[in-house]
């Protein structure tokens, strides 16, 4: 039977393996952005993400344990994934929104990593490695919170020509039916007079 500490080192070599994976990933995901912000996101990310590679690398000798990384199957399908919506959606107003929900996908399934990994430290008494997993976690859920952020706005609304732009077809419609809400009709107007 494995032991939790032996199911904490195999998280943690799946986790290396995938900061070492976003470390290659993100500077194609800055380049494919077109909003200037979403790029400057994923570039200080990206040197975030090389510290969580130096911080990660630093825990396994508190375990006793050389640095060691195992190929991580869901960091790989995420990053295909991110490879292939930036693909489809390249020179399209969608590109950032895109970007954004293949990123946070990523997030996400760091911010459940680095939680496991956190709590199980702090059950094998490895404060240490605790304190640096829950500085990693920090800054992911803020990585994510920034996504959050550039999702709202502009990027998302940018990837909708029905909203944002004066005048669309859609706004007209609501504000037709305001004023039909608002203002008598003329048949009911002749009505009233007679």
């Amino acid at each position: 039977m494995k032991t939790l500490k032996e199911l904490f080192l195999d998280s943690l070599a799946d986790i290396y393996y995938a900061e070492q994976q976003l470390v290659r990933a993100l500077p194609k995901m800055a380049k494919a952005a077109s909003d200037d912000q979403l790029r400057e996101a994923f570039e200080s990310h990206l040197e975030e993400t090389k510290g969580h590679v130096t911080k990660v690398e630093s825990v396994f000798p508190e375990f006793g344990q050389k640095a060691r990384s195992k190929k991580c199957p869901a960091i790989v399908g995420l990053v295909e994934e991110a490879d292939e919506m930036a693909a489809e959606n390249k020179g399209s107003p969608t590109i950032d929104a895109a970007l954004i929900a293949a990123a946070q996908k990523v997030e996400h399934y760091e911010i459940a990593t680095y939680g496991s990994l956190k709590e199980w430290a702090d059950l094998l008494g490895e404060d240490a490695a605790a304190e640096t997993l829950e500085e990693i976690l920090e800054e992911e859920k803020g990585a994510d919170s920034t996504l959050t952020e550039l999702g709202r706005n502009p990027c998302n609304e940018a990837a909708n020509p029905h909203k944002g732009g004066g005048g669309s077809h859609e706004k007209e419609s609501e504000s037709e039916m305001e004023r039909g809400r608002s203002a008598p009709s003329q048949e009911a107007r002749q009505r009233r007079a007679a």
